[in-house]
């Protein structure tokens, strides 16, 4: 677990996380699911593919999100969710 805000948050399916490191850094992303402690598949804006990455280059957020939909609606929803940040 770790502090976001001063809110406690973990590594979850449909936590919502920016990219510290790698190629997508800076962008949101949301867990689509937890591979072990250290490795989880996430699904990042602008992205159409999962990607797996190191739990230690995502920041979690304390935002969630449902990710039962399909990828495509939930890459609209972070890409909004992105934009609205930004603003």
């Amino acid at each position: 677990m770790t502090f976001a805000g001063g809110v406690m948050v973990s590594i979850e399916n449909g936590r919502v996380c920016v990219k510290i490191a790698g190629r997508d850094a800076g962008r949101i992303c949301v867990i689509t699911s937890v591979v072990d402690e250290n490795f989880a598949k996430v699904l990042c804006a602008g992205r159409k593919a999962k990607r797996k990455v190191n739990v230690r280059h995502i920041e979690p957020l304390p935002q969630k999100m449902d990710v039962k939909g399909s990828d495509e609606e939930t890459v609209k929803a972070l890409a909004a969710m992105e934009a609205e940040m930004k603003a």
